[in-house]
């Protein structure tokens, strides 16, 4: 079946969606010889697909790792400010994977990464009620986590509720489905506990486990179709 020459170069792990449509805007992308100028372009595996006069071939499995994300890092391909990013990260043969949601600067722990984009914009939908959880460690009291649990409604924006479960004085177990920029750091916030430090420990079936900082290992097939199938 055809797809968008912009679709093929995602799943082929070359770059995302839009970077791909900068390149053929950019000249850099021929198809079966003739150089192309529109991202209204459709191929299959019988074309031939070159970047920059270099042939590219679609890669046919799709793979999901689990990254243990460092702290002070951008969830991002490159970053404006010059600040470190989860690509400097990882070594070369992972450059082309795509981040499954995101994790802002400071929260560590479990982030995913694939070379299927579709896999991606379908574990992040927030329709597909994927749960998340983290550990937070807080500089406020727990009186007021009803309200989160609950739901909220924070600079008229609403929060789904959240499962809270305190571990200690001043860590907590926050699970939700939402996944909304930030949500957990303003909800907290809101409540009374601002977060002091974030970690994902859990996103789906996939869990982080003993994955020392920094590293990077495949998750078995089996476990992604699973979350699949639930969706």
């Amino acid at each position: 079946m055809k797809v968008r020459i912009a679709k093929f170069l995602s799943q082929s792990s070359i770059a995302s969606r839009r970077v791909a449509e900068q390149m053929i805007a950019s000249g850099r992308i021929s198809v079966n010889g003739v150089k192309i100028d529109t991202p209204a372009t459709f191929v299959d595996g019988g074309d031939t697909v070159c970047v920059d006069g270099k042939p590219i071939t679609q890669t046919q499995e799709t793979s999901v790792y689990a990254f243990h994300k460092p702290i002070n890092t951008m969830t991002t391909s490159s970053d404006p400010a010059g600040r470190k990013t989860i690509y400097d990260c990882l070594g070369g043969e992972y450059k082309n994977l795509k981040y499954i949601g995101r994790l802002d600067y400071k929260t560590t722990g479990l982030l995913l990464l694939t070379n299927d984009g579709d896999v991606a914009r379908k574990l992040t939908l927030p329709s597909s009620n994927i749960e998340r959880t983290y550990i937070a460690t807080t500089n406020g009291n727990m009186k007021n986590l009803d309200l989160a649990r609950n739901g909220i409604t924070v600079d008229g924006i609403k929060y789904r509720p959240m499962k809270i479960d305190v571990v200690d004085k001043n860590k907590i177990m926050v699970t939700t489905i939402e996944g909304k920029k930030n949500e957990i750091r303003i909800v907290l916030r809101a409540c009374g506990a601002p977060v002091r430090e974030l970690h994902r420990i859990k996103y789906g079936d996939i869990e982080l486990g003993n994955l020392s900082v920094g590293k990077i290992k495949k998750i078995d097939k089996k476990i992604i179709d699973l979350m699949l199938k639930k969706i």
